[in-house]
């Protein structure tokens, strides 16, 4: 019988947004534990951290039973894939040797139970904001990394969390803007393009927005963003046939 891979994306663990930080933890890993025997694998989509930044002998602060849980999965033969994001971009090694995933650092394209699938977070891909994509080519920037690693974690940490509450408390409620349609929604408009030269695609799958959703854009090609697990708890499942968007709520999935 086959199991199940899930996906799931945008947990911005460690956010000083957050009021119910550490309930949300408790939920993602109750989730995790409720999904430990059906999972052949499990793809976590980018910003499951909100700021994660590894230096030499020091890892970030928290966390510690979402990184138990996860090590116990890998170590149970579960196959685990961390997509980095645009606020967890900074890990170099740590996630791999001591929890076991397999982390990416671009989209992938993977083939699961004969069908393929684009995986990727979402940032950068066809996004208009200059600032934005300024932002994010210093981020990736090797240079401004192993700057941002010889500033002490103290001040390292503090940084990284602030500037991520201050941009996500310019948005109101702290919440990204709603869907905004398929004619101007960049994700949609990066995978309409991106098919025109890979018709071999079954599913794209993003993150990034915080958004539900699930579009048929041919009767071959189906895309979703994944929602969040800050107030929405959605992930996907595919079980070898079918795909579903569903949401956790507390022991039980409701599609």
């Amino acid at each position: 019988m086959r199991k199940n891979i899930y996906f799931l994306s945008d947990a911005h663990l460690g956010s000083l947004a957050i009021p119910h930080a550490r309930t949300q933890e408790r939920r993602l890993v109750r989730f995790l534990d409720s999904i430990k025997e059906k999972a052949a694998a499990i793809y976590l989509l980018g910003d499951m951290f909100d700021f994660w930044n590894e230096y030499k002998y020091v890892v970030p602060k928290g966390y510690t039973r979402f990184l138990g849980k996860l090590s116990e999965l890998t170590d149970a033969g579960v196959e685990i894939h961390f997509f980095t994001g645009n606020h967890d971009i900074w890990t170099y090694g740590y996630l791999e040797e001591e929890c076991g995933l397999i982390v990416h650092r671009k989209p992938a394209t993977v083939e699961i139970y004969g069908k393929v699938f684009f995986l990727a977070h979402g940032d950068g891909l066809g996004d208009p904001d200059n600032k934005f994509k300024f932002l994010r080519k210093v981020f990736h920037n090797r240079g401004c990394q192993r700057f941002l690693n010889a500033i002490h974690p103290r001040w390292g940490m503090a940084f990284g969390l602030n500037w991520a509450k201050h941009s996500r408390m310019k948005r109101p409620d702290g919440k990204e803007d709603p869907y905004m349609g398929e004619d101007k929604e960049y994700l949609v408009l990066f995978t309409k393009e991106y098919m025109k030269t890979h018709s071999n695609i079954d599913y794209f799958l993003f993150g990034h927005r915080h958004i539900e959703l699930t579009l048929t854009l041919n009767k071959k090609t189906q895309m979703m963003i994944l929602g969040d697990w800050i107030w929405q708890f959605t992930y996907a499942v595919f079980d070898g046939e079918h795909m579903f968007l569903e949401q956790y709520i507390e022991g039980e999935s409701k599609p």
